[in-house]
């Protein structure tokens, strides 16, 4: 970190990037404090949190534009690029570590191609990509043109508006992120009963990140209701949390349920078959598009539209019979080789192939990715008040 002509502040550089439906804030590893106290000061800081505009900071008041990527040149021989994602609370003094992010993973291999990190080759650059949050690889395929990461395209990414160059995203390495398990509980189906006395069954999957399924009937919800709709649902987003913690504690994440609130993993999705929606936008998304309608809930709050690991996980579930997600697919439309997602901006594909198995927990993917749009927006220093660094 620089100092400023005074001593008020430091002058940290870093690279504003969109990846997918998500901004986040790019660091080189170099360039911030280690993993600890001090870098989370400054993460905060730089985004502006704890406050609900963060308004003295860079973060946009919403989960899905308070996020962090630190990147460095991996000493792995099975990767190009280490990747640390950083999830910024926005009205809590939060740092999260204990997840990816899909949709900034996808703007990960552009950052490394255009600072340099990794060799430029045309049309396309293959970045292997370790996350060290999970501990699993990602493989970025990011279509170049003058040793820089490509920016214009023909891919439409609901939530962003027109198009850009194509990223695919490779996740079929990402099965077990965070317990080594498809299915964490060994069962497709497990039952969660509430402090209240209610019994919710629910499904537990772990690809990308580890999602806790709930069906919309379950919760007395259509379905098809919006995000900010079910994020002022206290009582609704109180039940969500406490299915989430509960389900931590069961494969291990937290040694107590009661010990966390609004956690931020597992994820939690609520699905349902598809149906015809209004989307945030006011478009009518028809039932004919989708193979189920989903939204996703972390830290409290209904994401925007669907969370790049949410979507992977999902696709997952998918394919396990007898999954509160493949029951509102469908055996016919598990039997594809996509999945389509509606969520609150509208439809997304993705690409999920499963080998056959005997055993649900033993299933293996042989293709399990999307494809994102990524775009460098800026590039510079964030400035960050001495005191708090101290």
């Amino acid at each position: 970190m620089a100092s400023t002509s005074g001593t008020e502040q430091v002058a940290v550089r870093c690279v504003l990037m969109r990846g997918g439906t998500s901004k986040a804030l790019f660091f080189h590893e170099r360039d911030v404090p280690p993993a600890g106290p001090a870098r989370d000061r400054l993460l905060k800081r730089a985004m502006g949190t704890p406050d609900v505009l963060q308004i003295d900071g860079m973060g946009g008041s919403r989960l899905v534009t308070s996020k962090v990527a630190i990147i460095q040149r991996s000493a792995r021989e099975d990767a190009d690029v280490d990747y640390t994602f950083a999830q910024v609370d926005v009205d809590r003094d939060i740092v999260g570590h204990d997840a990816n992010c899909g949709n900034v993973s996808s703007a990960v291999a552009p950052f490394a191609i255009d600072e340099g990190l990794v060799e430029a080759v045309e049309p396309v650059t293959t970045v292997r990509i370790y996350n060290t949050n999970t501990d699993k690889l990602l493989v970025s395929k990011v279509q170049v043109k003058n040793g820089k990461a490509r920016v214009h395209g023909d891919c439409a990414i609901p939530g962003v508006p027109g198009t850009g160059a194509e990223i695919l995203m490779d996740y079929a390495g990402t099965v077990g992120a965070k317990t080594g398990r498809l299915l964490p509980t060994g069962d497709a189906v497990d039952t969660v009963t509430l402090e209240d006395g209610r019994r919710i069954e629910v499904s537990l999957c772990d690809t990308a990140n580890p999602c806790v399924f709930i069906a919309a009937s379950s919760l007395g919800m259509s379905g098809s209701e919006l995000p900010d709709a079910i994020s002022a649902d206290r009582a609704l987003i109180e039940t969500l949390g406490e299915i989430q913690s509960k389900m931590g504690q069961r494969i291990g994440l937290y040694a107590d349920w009661r010990d966390v609130h609004l956690p931020g993993l597992p994820l939690a999705v609520i699905v349902a078959p598809p149906a015809d929606y209004a989307d945030v936008n006011g478009d009518t998304q028809g039932a004919a598009s989708m193979d189920l309608r989903a939204r996703l809930v972390f830290l409290g709050k209904c994401h925007d539209s669907m969370a790049g690991t949410g979507s992977m996980c999902t696709a997952a579930a998918s394919r396990v019979p007898g999954s509160a997600v493949h029951q509102a697919v469908g055996a016919e439309r598990a039997a594809t080789g996509t999945l389509r997602i509606g969520h609150p901006l509208g439809v997304m594909e993705v690409k999920v192939v499963a080998e056959a198995s005997a055993d649900p927990a033993g299933i293996r993917f042989s293709a399990l990715g999307l494809t994102r749009t990524a775009r460098r927006l800026m590039a510079g220093e964030v400035y960050v008040p001495v005191e708090e660094q101290a």
